[in-house]
């Protein structure tokens, strides 16, 4: 992790180790120094992970909202979080995400182009969070791969996003407010989204994540696969 500034960083995907290391061959090295009850507990998460559904952020500004939607996407399963910066990198607080950030993948996009692309060659449907939207939060179970949409804290979603999306969702709301933070709209809409969903990510990248757990259990990783021949 690049640090930025104090309490901040800039996240992004991450293998602890170096390239030379292959995700079975720092399983065959570490597995057996972990306790069996973090194992197993890898293992569990590991294995209800999801890969059919994201979230894509439109030029976040404030990283103490950045911090928690990582942490809510870390909680619900969702393994990875997309980005358009734009304007500025995106930076998350630390204290905020407790560790979370280590968990969820981060991928950034200069502008919306790029992640509409990304996001077209994962077969994603996109659906844009607004408070008049057609579908409500318990709908988007229906969507076999989702990429939910929130936007700037000020400015909203951007208009190429809200185009490229076909769906808009609302959270069904009782009071004067016409919206909600973007992080709580964020960990509404996700826990509707993957209730009841089963992990689904392929077994070489449920590989890499137990690899990856393993790896940052252990306090002095490192200095055991330096001590063998990379495999």
């Amino acid at each position: 992790m690049k640090r930025e500034g104090a309490g901040a960083v800039a996240p992004g995907p991450d293998v602890p180790w170096g390239s030379e290391w292959s995700a079975e061959g720092v399983i065959s090295a570490l597995e057996a120094l972990v306790t069996p009850e973090r194992r197993a507990r890898l293992h569990e998460v590991v294995e209800r992970r999801l890969g059919n559904v994201t979230l894509l952020m439109d030029a976040p500004h404030d990283p103490h909202n950045g911090a928690a939607v990582v942490r809510t996407c870390d909680a619900f399963g969702v393994q990875t979080l997309h980005v358009v910066e734009r304007t500025e990198p995106f930076l998350i607080s630390t204290r905020v995400t407790q560790g979370a950030q280590r968990w969820v993948d981060v991928v950034t996009h200069a502008t919306p182009e790029a992640a509409l692309g990304r996001l077209a060659a994962g077969d994603f449907t996109l659906v844009a969070s607004h408070p008049q939207g057609d579908l409500e939060p318990a709908e988007l179970l229906t969507i076999a791969r989702l990429a939910l949409v929130v936007g700037n804290e000020h400015d909203g979603i951007c208009r190429a996003l809200t185009e490229a999306a076909p769906h808009s969702v609302r959270i069904p709301m009782r009071g004067f407010a016409e919206s909600l933070n973007v992080s709580v709209s964020a960990a509404l809409l996700l826990f509707a989204a993957t209730h009841g969903r089963a992990g689904d990510l392929p077994d070489a990248e449920r590989r890499l994540l137990y690899a990856r757990g393993l790896f940052r259990s252990l306090p002095r990783a490192a200095d055991v696969l330096a001590a063998h021949a990379p495999r």
